[in-house]
C-alpha cells in the first residue's frame, strides 16, 4: 500500500512491494524527478548533436553540482546564447515540445515536464558563468553554470516567498560543497 508524506514544495511517495521499496520525489507540478532527468538527458543529446551550447542553472544545477537530488523541482532551467534561441525553438518543437513565449523566458512543455529556456547575450551574466563545466547525476552528464555564478544567483533577494525559500535551501546545499 502506498504511503504518502507531503510538504509544501514536494511530495515523496514510497511504494512498498514484496521485495523492494522505491522512493521518488514528485514536484509540486506533479512531475517526478525521473521524467525531468530523462527530459534533461534527451535535451543534452539534442543540443549536442546540433552543436548548440547550453547551461543548466537553477535548482537542478545545484543538484548536479551536489551530485544528489536535494529537493523537488518544478522545471528545468536552461540557458543558451541568444543567437541560438530560434534554432533551439525549432529543434524542441520538432521533438514534440509545446512552446509558449514569455517576457524573460521561452516556456516549453513535454509530457508534463516544464522547461524554461533563457536566451542570454555575452556580458549579461558574469563572464565565468558559461564555460565548460559539466556535472553528473544519476548517470546523466550535463553542462552547468559555474559554481561561483550559481552561488551568486542563489544569494539574490527574491520577492516571491516560495522562490526565496528554495533559494535559501539551495544556498545551504551549495555552502556545503568544497569545490
Amino acid at each position: 500500500m502506498p504511503v504518502c508524506a507531503s510538504s509544501s514544495a514536494s511530495t515523496t511517495r514510497t511504494t512498498a512491494s514484496a521485495s523492494t521499496t522505491t522512493s521518488r520525489r514528485i514536484s509540486s507540478a506533479g512531475v517526478n524527478e525521473e521524467r525531468q532527468l530523462a527530459a534533461l538527458s534527451a535535451l543534452d543529446r539534442l543540443l549536442d548533436e546540433h552543436g548548440i551550447d547550453y547551461w543548466l542553472f537553477g535548482g537542478w544545477a545545484v543538484d548536479f553540482h551536489a551530485g544528489a537530488v536535494t529537493r523537488a523541482h518544478d522545471d528545468l532551467d536552461v540557458a543558451v546564447w541568444s543567437h541560438d534561441a530560434e534554432r533551439v525553438r525549432r529543434l524542441l518543437t520538432a521533438a514534440g515540445w509545446s512552446y509558449t513565449p514569455e517576457e524573460e523566458y521561452a516556456l516549453y512543455e513535454l509530457g508534463g515536464v516544464r522547461l524554461e529556456l533563457a536566451a542570454r547575450d555575452r556580458g549579461t551574466w558574469p563572464s565565468s558563468s558559461f564555460g565548460e563545466d559539466t556535472a553528473e547525476l544519476s548517470g546523466i552528464r550535463v553542462r552547468v553554470v559555474s559554481l561561483p555564478s550559481l552561488r551568486a544567483d542563489k544569494r539574490e533577494i527574491r520577492d516571491d516567498a516560495r522562490v526565496a525559500a528554495k533559494d535559501r535551501a539551495d544556498s545551504l546545499t551549495l555552502a556545503r560543497l568544497t569545490r
